[in-house]
């Protein structure tokens, strides 16, 4: 377990970016040009980040924001959802908060996000920690993507479900389950109007292969540290991947949760806090090695 000592008090705050608000989390040193950036994915939000946030504002800035479409951000009609969109709006929000260098956390969608901005800036990017996500190569979509993708049939699936079913849903691939507080916000973002919206134009946008192919080539020749964490049942994104991270990143650490599914750190984070913060530590420079969750 990790002690109270080992917290940082998380704050929130909002930065704006071409008319779209974005809340974040925050902890750490505030006016600090280096901090690791965790990004969610779908259906997010940055809440899912809150405990790694407090974890990590001990020995470093920490940043968390809820990304256009999803948890407390702007929902605009207007707003670009595409991997490209998003990346952008990631730029700008580490330019409103001062941010130069970034440590990369990143999760679900949050992962072509993320790493398209590090393809676009090397000379900002320190390392990356992939969450179930990465360079997808040769990815297929999942079930539930390919019903999203497909017109009329996705939106009467986001329209028509119901809170036990989503439940289900959310609680697919997860040894432990997840919380019952998690799994509730998960749903209140699933059944947003305007998240929906999003989901739909996003993956209906993306194709991921393609993507990943690119992402490949551009990054490959990038050497940072990069740690690949994955849960060994994740149903939407198979573990095989984990391994696959070393095709671009030759040098990546690979860590398998075996207890956990898509999302550690809702099902297994200290599971996760245990991979994570000493990898974070080290190449942060923050704190000596091995600090963190015992």
């Amino acid at each position: 377990m990790t002690g109270r000592s080992d917290l940082a008090p998380v704050t929130e705050g909002a930065v704006t970016v071409a008319d779209v608000r974005s809340p974040y989390l925050t902890s750490g040193p505030p006016d600090a040009e280096e901090a690791v950036v965790l990004v969610h994915g779908n259906p997010g939000p940055a809440e899912d980040w809150r405990r790694l946030v407090a974890r990590i504002g001990p020995f470093a800035r920490a940043v968390a924001p809820d990304m256009p479409g999803f948890g407390g951000a702007d929902k605009r009609d207007s707003f670009v959802y595409t991997v490209d969109g998003y990346a952008r709006h990631l730029a700008g929000v580490l330019d409103e908060l001062g941010i130069r260098r970034a440590h990369l956390v990143l999760h679900d969608f949050g992962g072509p996000w993320g790493l398209e901005w590090a393809a676009e800036h090397p000379d900002r990017f320190v390392s990356a920690t992939l969450v179930g996500i990465g360079v997808l190569r040769e990815y297929r979509w999942h079930s539930l993507a390919r019903i999203w993708r497909t017109p009329g049939l996705g939106e009467a699936f986001l329209r028509t479900s119901t809170h036990p079913a989503s439940r289900l849903l959310l609680q697919r691939g997860c040894p432990r389950g997840l919380p019952r507080d998690a799994v509730e916000r998960l749903y209140r973002s699933i059944e947003d109007p305007g998240t929906q919206r999003a989901v739909l134009r996003l993956y209906r946008a993306t194709d991921m292969a393609a993507v990943a192919e690119d992402l490949h080539r551009r990054l490959q020749g990038i050497d940072r540290p990069v740690l690949a964490v994955w849960g060994r049942h994740d149903p939407y994104l198979p573990v095989a991947y984990a391994e696959r991270q070393r095709e671009t990143f030759p040098h990546a650490e690979v860590s398998v949760l075996d207890d956990s599914g898509h999302w550690p750190m809702l099902d297994d984070p200290v599971g996760l806090e245990q991979v994570v913060l000493p990898f974070l530590v080290r190449v942060t420079a923050g704190a000596p090695a091995g600090a963190g969750s015992r």
